[in-house]
Formats: C-alpha cells, structure tokens, sequence
C-alpha cells in the first residue's frame, strides 16, 4: 500500500547547474566515466597491464572493437586508466524514450520510468539538494509532475545513489526500496541522508505501477546487496526491453571477485530470457552521456543510439565478463606473491 501523496512546496523553474564533482568516484561512489569520444584509452591494453590479466584483457578489447559504447566499458574497468573530465553544465534531464527520463548530475544519473499511474524513480542522486536542484524541476521540465513519485529503487546502497530518496519519501510519500544486504550497509556505515528503512527488495521481484512492470534482480558484487533492473520501455508503438547494470566498480578481493563475476553470468541469462536490447547505466561508464545529447539533438526518425540491439546487449556484459575475469588473475597471482599489491583493485 502506498502512502498517501502530500502537496509538494513551490520550486524554481529547471535551470542547468553547473557540474558539482569532476572527480573519479572510488569504490563507495560507484564507476569511473566513460572515455570521451575518439579516445584511444580502450583501443590498446595500458602499459602497466599485469601478465595474469592481459589475455582476458585482450580479448575484451576484441569483442569491444570500435563501438564506443563497449570502449567505454573497457576503459572503466581498466585500473588505472585516465580517464578524461566530464564536461559542464550537467546534461539537462532528457527522454530516452517515451516512459524514460534521464536525470543527471553529471557524474551520477538517476532514470525515471513514466507509467499510468505515477512514476517509478531508479535511484535518487547524492543528496537532497540533488532532489530538489535536479530531480523535481528535471521531471517537470520534461511535462512530468515529481509528486507523482510513487516509488523510489535504490540500486545499491552507496550516498550517490540514495542521497535524494528521503527527501522525495518525506515529500510525497514515496516509497523506498532497497535489497536486505544494502539496508543492513547502510545500518552499519550510518552514512549521511540514508534513508529510513522501508522495503526490501526481493531477488527477481517484481515492481508493477500502472500497468508497467520492473523486474528487480541481485547482482552483488559492487555492494553485497546490489540490484540490477529489467525496465519496459517504449518509443512510440515499438516495446523494447532495457537494462540498467547496479554498479560497475569491482570490489578487491578474489571472493567478492567471484560473486561479480556470478552476478554478471547469471544476469545475462536474464536478459537473453527478457530479449534486452537496451543498455543503461546510473553513472557515465558506458558512452551515455554523449548518446544522450545524440538522441536530444537528433532529428525524429532516427536510430536511438541506447537501443543496441540483443546481440550488442549480450556482448557488453561479455565484455564486462572478461574484464573481470583479468580482475580475478591479477586479484590470485598478487595473493600467490606476498606483499606484492594488486594494481588498480580497492
């Protein structure tokens, strides 16, 4: 049952904001960017590429070739790879289809699915200023009212992902969710702007609001609770099915490794099940920034550059797969060697 909505204060009209963090973000904000365009960071393994990882490593630069969007997943899962700033302004909120909004900070996005009876909001930024300087004026500047949020899904439990969730709980009645694992996270860290516990989230749940349904699925790894959505999404009279990875940012050790490593093998399974052809992402690891000002820019008619198609869908996770598969050598020859670190991990 869903709380009953309050009336929502008056707030300004959407304005673009400058970019409030250009920094990588380290394992407790979530993924690094994406490699801007033309950039050659994918294109050949890094010098300091240890022996265990290079041929997992190779041939995830293979399978990625010359698509930007699985260039920019090699570059994000390359330890120390540098990575070009993102640029300002954050992009203004935009629609990746008819029922998705694009709502981002810059260097951490929220989604927004539209349904029929009120809104389902995939992650929340980093604070409640992100709420009400991002996401309430970004839903209305694109004809969307925020006091129809009726649902908030954490991804995992990390402040750039549920820094707003309290804020738009509190507001308009929205409920939070959040896998078991990540609430007890949050219990242990008491991190800033957590919000109050309210739902668990079910491995495989389903989240239905107004005649849409989410698929919601563990994928641990980046937190021991992580959750990865299956979202219907629809461009005119055509239905696709998209994804959204819950965090990319491996953990260090070779266990946490190991369950990654699971997650990402049985969430392909899932996505061939639900004919994804839709790749997304909470942070711009993946080229989407740069497809998200195509799309705004481009003229009706022309190919939506997130709808890749079940084949590309299914070789990105491929790609992720070998990524960390080199993770998982680099992560055992370091521990057959003491006192010798592993490079790029933690």
């Amino acid at each position: 049952m869903i709380r009953p909505t309050r009336r929502a204060a008056t707030d300004a009209d959407f304005t673009r904001r400058r970019l409030a963090q250009l920094a990588v973000l380290g394992l407790a904000a979530g993924a690094a960017p994406a490699a801007l365009p033309g950039s050659a960071s994918a294109a050949a393994p890094s010098p300091a590429t240890p022996a265990a990882s290079r041929t997992h490593d190779d041939r995830a630069r293979r399978l990625a070739g010359d698509d930007p969007v699985l260039r920019a997943l090699v570059t994000a899962l390359t330890p120390g790879s540098t990575l070009p700033p993102l640029p300002a302004p954050a992009p203004a909120p935009v629609k990746l289809f008819d029922n998705l909004v694009l709502l981002s900070a810059g260097w951490v996005s929220a989604m927004a699915v539209l349904t029929d009876d009120g809104i389902v909001l995939i992650d929340a930024l980093t604070s409640p200023t992100d709420a009400e300087d991002v996401i309430v004026p970004g839903l209305r500047a694109v004809g969307a009212d925020p006091a129809a949020i009726r649902h908030v899904v954490v991804t995992h439990g990390h402040a750039d992902h549920f820094g707003g969730a309290q804020t738009l709980a509190e507001r308009y009645g929205a409920r939070v969710h959040l896998s078991a694992a990540d609430w007890e996270l949050l219990a242990r860290t008491r991190p800033a702007h957590a919000p109050v516990r309210d739902l668990d989230i079910a491995d495989g749940a389903h989240l239905t609001l107004g005649g849409t349904t989410i698929e919601l699925h563990h994928t641990p790894g980046h937190t021991p609770g992580t959750v990865s959505p299956i979202i219907p999404v629809r461009a005119g009279r055509r239905h696709h099915s998209a994804m959204l990875w819950g965090g990319l940012n491996p953990p260090s050790t070779v266990p946490e490794l190991r369950t990654f490593l699971a997650s990402v093998q049985s969430f392909r399974a899932v996505m061939r099940r639900t004919n994804v052809e839709v790749e997304l992402s909470n942070h711009p690891n993946d080229h989407g920034l740069e497809r998200a000002e195509q799309l705004r820019h481009q003229p009706p008619g022309t190919a939506n550059p997130f709808l890749l198609g079940g084949p590309r869908t299914q070789r990105y996770m491929a790609v992720m797969d070998a990524m960390l598969r080199g993770r998982i050598a680099d992560a055992e020859a370091a521990e057959s060697a003491p006192g010798t670190p592993t490079p790029g991990l933690g």
